[in-house]
């Protein structure tokens, strides 16, 4: 297993340290669509991508979902390890939203590199922070962004992520991203429609005026 291109600090390790790694550590192959840790499940470990894209999201008691970040190609996922940090309480569920390469370090190796190592504590710090601050700036967006602009901002991603202009997703899919109602994205995208920023088929959402949008993202 080449980590030395993948984990950040791997120069910092000591010789032995990288060889535990090494024997410790799995490699896993997940299909777009599968749920690889959620807060029910035991924990998982430290995921290290190697390709694909994962999404993390949180899930309210009465089924609605927001996505919090998304992780892609040499990202760390430290939440699917949270049982290694003390007080920490943020259960999340944890999604390949499309086939997926990855290490998962075993949290109980991690937690011990923490403890023995101030580069892999330092870094542990760092990436929690890093993780605070995208879904601090989220509860921004979702109090003080209205929704039209919010969901502007979401098509604009993800017509970035996907390299085109024309989106297969569902407005279900959408409004489980953006943590609101289907019916409130559909007159939404009317919306959008109407003013010829979008064009809507079943199942696809195209977009005709990207200018447009990002002057509504502002």
């Amino acid at each position: 297993m080449d980590f030395s291109n993948y984990f950040p600090i791997w120069d910092k390790l000591t010789p032995s340290q990288q060889e535990t790694i090494r024997n410790a550590s799995s490699s896993r192959k997940v299909a777009k669509g599968t749920v690889i840790h959620n807060g029910t499940m035991h924990c998982l470990g430290l995921l290290l991508i190697r390709s694909g894209q994962l999404r993390v999201y949180i899930l309210s008691e009465d089924g609605r979902e927001v996505t919090l970040y998304r992780l892609f190609e040499r990202d760390i996922c430290l939440f699917s390890a949270s049982c290694m940090m003390k007080n920490v309480q943020f259960d999340v569920t944890i999604e390949a939203e499309k086939d997926t390469d990855l290490w998962v370090i075993p949290a109980s190796l991690f937690k011990s590199l923490s403890e023995e190592s101030v580069a892999v504590a330092n870094y542990a710090n760092q990436l929690m922070a890093s993780r605070f601050s995208e879904v601090m700036w989220l509860v921004e967006q979702i109090m003080w962004k209205s929704f039209d602009k919010r969901l502007a901002g979401f098509l604009l991603e993800e017509s970035a992520l996907d390299e085109t202009t024309t989106l297969k997703i569902t407005h279900e899919k959408i409004a489980n991203h953006l943590g609101t109602a289907r019916e409130v994205v559909t007159r939404m995208l009317r919306y959008f429609q109407n003013e010829g920023l979008v064009r809507l088929t079943r199942g696809t959402v195209t977009l005709t005026d990207v200018e447009g949008l990002k002057a509504l993202e502002g």
